[in-house]
C-alpha cells in the first residue's frame, strides 16, 4: 500500500475531525484509506463508532453505543459541503439498542438535510 498522503488527503482529515464524524476508512481500518481521501471520497459513518453486532469480517468496535447525537445530520451537511462533494457513501453502525427506531430518525434527518443542501447550494 502506498502511503501518499496529499493535500486533499489531509484536508478531509481536517474536516472529519473538526467536525467530529466517524468514517468507515478510520473506524473499519481500511487499507484503501490514503487513496481514497487523496481523491476526496470519504465514507462516513452514522450513529457513533460502536457497533451493537460483532461480525467477524469488521474492524469496527462492539460494545454498548452512547445516545445517538442529534446534531450529527448537521455536521455531515457542513462536512459534505466543507468537501465539496456531490456524491457521498453515508453507512451507519448498527444499532439494536435503539429500541424505537434503531436509529431511522438519525437517518431520515441526514439524508433530509444533505438533500436539501446540495439542491440549494449547487456548490
Amino acid at each position: 500500500i502506498k502511503l501518499d498522503t496529499s493535500d486533499n488527503f489531509y484536508n478531509i482529515k481536517n474536516i472529519i475531525g473538526k467536525k467530529m464524524l466517524n468514517t468507515v476508512c478510520v473506524e473499519a481500518k481500511c487499507p484503501n484509506i490514503y487513496e481514497c481521501w487523496n481523491r476526496k471520497t470519504a465514507t462516513i459513518m452514522i450513529l457513533g463508532d460502536i457497533c451493537t453486532r460483532s461480525c467477524g469480517f469488521c474492524s469496527v468496535q462492539t460494545g454498548k453505543p452512547s445516545f445517538p447525537d442529534e446534531l450529527e445530520p448537521k455536521r455531515v451537511t457542513e462536512a459534505i459541503k466543507s468537501m465539496g462533494l456531490k456524491h457521498v457513501v453515508i453507512t451507519s453502525v448498527d444499532r439494536d439498542d435503539l429500541k424505537n427506531d434503531y436509529g431511522a430518525s438519525i437517518w431520515y434527518k441526514t439524508i433530509e438535510m444533505v438533500h436539501d443542501e446540495i439542491e440549494n447550494s449547487r456548490f
